[in-house]
């Protein structure tokens, strides 16, 4: 394994921020080969003993493998389902290794869903704290009015409490039914079901469209594609940003 930057190797355990990872080594807390750590050091985990809070730096036992599908509807977010309906996990039977999605979408949805085998990446984008926009295409029932559209842009109360901003951007009508695209900036259950019938208008199909940076572009229903390193990166870098990743 070729060196890298301390701070890199901190983060890809799981241990805190590359940020939080520089103050730590700052603070004395992180030796290599029984010398305190300096910033900018770089180190090989396999040849060098690094020591973190006098504990050995343990590097994950693979490497991350985060997997984008087009999810289609009719299919359960789960590894296992007692009613016998397809999962998701029926989608990717070609990726080796054990994979667990991060987040649901449930059975009606389609969309945008990841999947991963690193489990530190994924409690990071799944924490209450995560702040990724997710961007759902929405069909309702009725003709949206500005009054309920501003209604979804400012949050609505829902029973678990008031929702956060939202941005909407209307799309077009369609007979009885409006389109419109929908960014969230939390993840709670059926979130974009509940707000739409707290304003009156029940959804008819629900698809996620973008999640952060990612997109469905050359996918078409039912196939995925695995997230080149850089794009892994760039999803812990967003979670950092976020605070996700400190300790």
């Amino acid at each position: 394994m070729a060196k890298e930057r301390l701070q890199k190797l901190l983060a890809q355990a799981g241990l805190c921020s590359r940020r939080q990872a520089e103050q730590w080594i700052a603070d004395g807390r992180v030796r290599v080969n029984g010398a305190i750590a300096t910033i900018g050091q770089s180190g090989d985990p396999e040849r060098d003993r690094i020591i973190v809070d006098h504990k050995p730096l343990v590097q994950p036992a693979q490497a991350s493998v985060v997997c984008l599908l087009y999810k289609p509807v009719g299919y359960v977010t789960t590894s296992r389902d007692p009613q016998g309906r397809p999962t998701v996990l029926d989608l990717v039977r070609r990726i080796p290794g054990r994979l667990f999605p991060v987040g649901r979408l449930d059975l009606t949805t389609e969309g945008l869903l990841l999947l991963t085998n690193d489990g530190v990446l994924a409690h990071h984008l799944m924490h209450p704290s995560h702040q990724v926009p997710k961007t759902y295409l929405v069909k309702v029932r009725g003709t949206l009015t500005e009054e309920a559209a501003l209604c979804l842009r400012r949050g609505v109360s829902l029973d678990d409490g008031p929702t956060a901003p939202a941005e909407l951007t209307a799309l077009r009508y369609s007979g009885f039914n409006s389109w419109f695209e929908l960014t969230l900036h939390e993840g709670r259950n059926r979130q974009v079901r509940r707000m739409c019938e707290a304003v009156g208008y029940p959804v008819v199909r629900l698809k996620r469209i973008r999640y952060g940076f990612l997109d469905l572009a050359g996918l078409r229903s039912g196939q995925s594609r695995l997230l080149t390193a850089a794009e892994i990166a760039r999803l812990r870098t967003i979670a950092e940003e976020h605070g996700t990743f400190n300790s």
